[in-house]
């Protein structure tokens, strides 16, 4: 059986050089070529017709979902693996949206990177622990359902324009003023919040804030 042909892309070198040492080793393998952008990894998935392309979401000149996108609407035979930093369900959400068959985030074991592209190779669908656990979650559902890809959407604007107060360390009574309604009714706006994001108090609160950009810190 010939080996799977990979072509790596990730815009920092140090990555893809651990990665490269580490599929290297591996005899049902090949790296066929590296990019260090969205825009050359289309390129050199239109030239090489590698079997799996592994990108990270984060890219200059063009972000992996798109280049991931890009290159099924003209390959569709590739396979696309999304290796990222981000545990947030607005960029898995997008990347299965936009077709790839696994999504790992770059702090998973070497095995489960190997796995992974084994299982993408073949047509089958890989995630991570973390990516699994976290598509679990009843929002999560909610929003896939729904047919959207971040939980901010699930938000009204007045809870919108809540959150961010609350997250910017406002107390209810504060933002009752501010906005010129009870302290009670800032309260059932704060547990609708919670439960829509699946968060569990102010200190979750503020990190999806921040996570979001919704406050910058």
């Amino acid at each position: 059986m010939p080996p799977i042909r990979i072509l790596l892309a990730d815009d920092h070198a140090v990555v893809r050089d651990g990665l490269r040492a580490l599929l290297d080793r591996q005899p049902d393998f090949t790296v066929v070529a590296e990019a260090a952008d969205g825009r050359e990894c289309l390129e050199l998935a239109e030239r090489h017709s590698p079997d799996v392309v592994i990108i990270d979401v984060a890219m200059p000149k063009m972000n992996g979902i798109e280049a991931a996108r890009r290159i099924l609407a003209v390959k569709p035979a590739i396979a696309i693996v999304i290796l990222s930093m981000h545990n947030d369900e607005s960029y898995v959400l997008q990347s299965l949206k936009a077709g790839a068959k696994a999504y790992l985030l770059k702090d998973s074991p070497r095995e489960d990177v190997l796995e992974a592209i084994r299982n993408a190779a073949q047509g089958r669908a890989f995630l991570s622990r973390k990516v699994s656990r976290m598509l679990q979650e009843d929002y999560v559902e909610e929003l896939r359902s729904k047919g959207l890809d971040d939980s901010y959407e699930l938000l009204t604007d007045r809870e919108r324009e809540i959150l961010q107060l609350l997250a910017e360390g406002r107390a209810n009574k504060e933002v009752a003023n501010l906005l010129s309604i009870s302290p009670t009714t800032v309260e059932t706006h704060r547990g609708h919040i919670l439960r829509k994001l699946s968060l569990h108090g102010t200190a979750d609160l503020i990190l999806y804030a921040v996570r979001k950009r919704i406050i910058l810190l």
